[in-house]
């Protein structure tokens, strides 16, 4: 089954609007999932589940990190002061493409790098998966 970026978009958009109780207006490609349409840890879960019940495709809300991560370890992704290092940046960089890597050099929180996640960066993950499972 092939699965359009835009089916893909209006998916993740309903589950954010039916889990968050958001106005679809306010489900923009920009806009962060953390801090724009305050999510929380739980409704992510909640998010999680409903695309999978739409799309068929399981997502854990630790493939999220994984996502954002890419497999690098928690040493290598942060500093022992707890910023995202240059390697850390550089991946961000691929699944966050709309991060200023400069800005951000040296200052990034560790803790904090979910707050930047987007619904364009749900919407690629989700993408990636259905893509992913189609191939299977």
């Amino acid at each position: 089954m092939t699965v359009a970026k835009d089916q893909v978009f209006d998916a993740v958009s309903s589950a954010l609007v039916d889990a968050l109780g958001v106005d679809e207006d306010e489900v923009v490609g920009s806009a962060t999932l953390l801090g724009d349409l305050e999510a929380e840890s739980i409704d992510l879960l909640d998010i999680l589940f409903r695309l999978e019940r739409s799309l068929g495709v399981k997502i854990a809300a630790s493939d999220l990190a994984e996502h954002v991560q890419g497999g690098i370890s928690e040493e290598e992704f942060g500093t022992p002061e707890g910023v995202v290092s240059d390697v850390g940046l550089a991946q961000l960089a691929r699944v966050m493409p709309q991060i200023d890597v400069e800005k951000l050099r040296g200052s990034l929180p560790a803790e904090d790098v979910m707050g930047l996640f987007t619904v364009d960066n749900l919407v690629s993950l989700v993408e990636a998966r259905v893509g992913a499972a189609a191939a299977a």
